[in-house]
């Protein structure tokens, strides 16, 4: 009843308010359940709290901030009203250079200094959390400052072990820590991951347990730790754009490109219905992103380019934010590559690395070999510089030239090289980066030399990265149909078309269907 009042803003709200307890739990349809009690005098001001912590372990930033602000309203001296708003300014993990002004603004109306804001804390453990972000808005280096929050956030959990609330937030500061310290081991993750199941498992509606647990899990070998996660996510927080969008972060790991498509919709409509013009769009791009990637798996290539439309709605109604206008190369070249309508474009320095890519294998595809040897030449003058995806990019579009060029021991000898930097890097999440996987390509590569049995050891590779990839399904059942081995070719094709959504007539999709009947293929494409 509660959470409809405050959509409402029904004017009986604070006389029905003022008859709960200042530690009452939140329990909300929308965003979710929790209990967080605080030193709040303000049974209005503690509701409003409450309702923004809910929404902050959604990662839903605008909506929080003004639940907090509210709460700072009605309660100046509230401390954990401008510790929740401080957060809110993070994004601990999406980017590396965070808004430093806005928290350390939100912690001077609280007081001048340190001092002053940690002597309103009341209790310990309040002013345990008011410690840990001022450690996270302190002077200095960002990464540094994210570890310290850790390290605080560890202490606070050794002192308060089953709060709830101490944590999931401990959780989220491990995700953060370890991005912070580049810590590939996945150590860091899975404590974060198993704490957040503990919390999970006591209160299967809070919004921070599945949604910390899904991030911690996100890989292909831990991903089906996070799969209950993933389905009941969704279900707990609806009113926020992100906590739609992130049971696909699992449900890709898994290969289900329906849930895929239509809970990245979700998320995209919920988006669409809270921005305004000057808002951030990374809300409403992310989905449109995600989306694209699983029709493009399913087939359905008409609803793969429908996004494309709605991220150039979404560039031009935004003035061309960068968010925005970055993510349409990204999303243009993925069109081409998954569905091989190969297009060559422009070579320069202006092309994105994703668009060379896509523009070298379009023309090594269509015979254009000089072009593809430009595209090369411009991948390798970034490549130092560019990271190791972008290493990849190179090595794989000078393979392709070197096979087109009758060089085949140069052609695998690159793309050795492009997996071993891959081998270097931490297990695939989301969408393919590069667009086209190097195990898929390398799997492609061998097939066309004429070696199915090795080919379709690399494709086999490929699906255990990424499960239920439909180039990688494809290349493996012709792989292995060439191979002599009748049973994968069969199965690899029947979770191709049980995957489909596209048009029956796709040549992919007649080749798979003529193999289930007659047990031999029909041609490739």
């Amino acid at each position: 009843m509660h959470s409809n009042l405050l959509r409402r803003g029904a004017p009986v709200l604070a006389a029905l308010l003022l008859l709960l307890p200042a530690g009452a739990s939140a329990q909300f349809d929308s965003v979710g359940s929790l209990d967080f009690p605080t030193s709040a005098r303000s049974a209005e001001a503690q509701q409003h709290f409450l309702r923004g912590v809910a929404i902050l372990h959604s990662f839903g930033w605008k909506q929080a901030i003004e639940q907090f602000q509210a709460a700072q309203e009605i309660e100046p001296d509230f401390v954990m009203a401008y510790w929740g708003e401080t957060l809110c300014y993070n994004h601990p993990l999406f980017r590396s250079d965070p808004d430093d002004e806005n928290p350390r603004a939100a912690l001077a109306r609280l007081g001048a200094t340190t001092a002053e804001r940690l002597a309103k804390a009341p209790t310990a453990r309040e002013r345990g959390f008011l410690e840990a972000v001022e450690a996270l808005w302190a002077d200095g280096d960002y990464n540094a400052r994210r570890v310290d929050y850790m390290h605080a956030m560890e202490r606070l959990h050794e002192q308060f072990p089953d709060d709830h609330e101490v944590a999931t937030f401990y959780a989220l500061s491990l995700l953060s820590g370890s991005r912070a310290l580049g810590d590939q081991s996945l150590r860091l993750e899975m404590q974060a991951g198993a704490i957040a199941l503990g919390v999970f498992g006591e209160n299967p509606n809070h919004p921070g347990a599945p949604h910390y647990a899904i991030h911690a899990f996100d890989d292909p070998i831990h991903a089906p730790l996070a799969l209950p996660s993933a389905r009941q996510y969704a279900r707990i927080a609806p009113a926020v754009a992100h906590a739609r969008h992130m049971p696909t972060h699992i449900f890709i790991q898994h290969g289900m490109w329906d849930l895929v498509s239509e809970h990245n919709q979700s998320a995209y409509d919920a988006a669409r219905a809270l921005w305004n013009p000057g808002d951030s769009v990374g809300d409403t791009v992310h989905p449109l992103d995600w989306g694209q990637y699983g029709d493009l798996q399913r087939g359905d290539y008409a609803r793969a380019r429908t996004w494309l439309d709605r991220l150039k709605m979404v560039i031009d109604e935004s003035d061309g934010a960068q968010r925005a206008s970055d993510s349409l190369p990204l999303l243009e070249a993925r069109y081409v590559v998954e569905t091989e309508e190969w297009k060559i474009g422009p070579i320069g320095d202006d092309t994105s690395n994703h668009a060379l890519l896509a523009t070298g294998l379009s023309a090594v595809r269509t015979g254009d070999v000089e072009a593809a040897r430009r595209a090369a030449a411009e991948l390798e003058a970034r490549a130092a510089d560019g990271g190791k995806p972008v290493q990849i990019m190179h090595l794989q579009v000078a393979a392709l030239v070197a096979a087109a060029e009758d060089r085949a021991a140069d052609a695998t000898a690159l793309m050795d090289d492009a997996i071993a930097v891959v081998e270097t890097m931490r297990p695939p999440n989301g969408a393919a980066n590069p667009v086209k996987p190097p195990y898929e390509l390398y799997g492609e590569l061998l097939l066309d030399l004429g070696q199915p049995e090795s080919a379709a050891e690399k494709f086999e590779h490929s699906l255990l990265r990424m499960p239920g990839r439909a180039r990688s399904l494809l290349g493996a059942a012709r792989a292995s149909a060439a191979a002599g081995d009748t049973a994968t070719a069969r199965e690899r094709y029947a979770t191709l078309i049980a995957n489909w959504r596209g048009p029956a007539d796709n040549p992919a999709i007649a080749e798979a269907r003529a193999y289930a009947q007659g047990g031999s293929t029909a041609g490739q494409e």
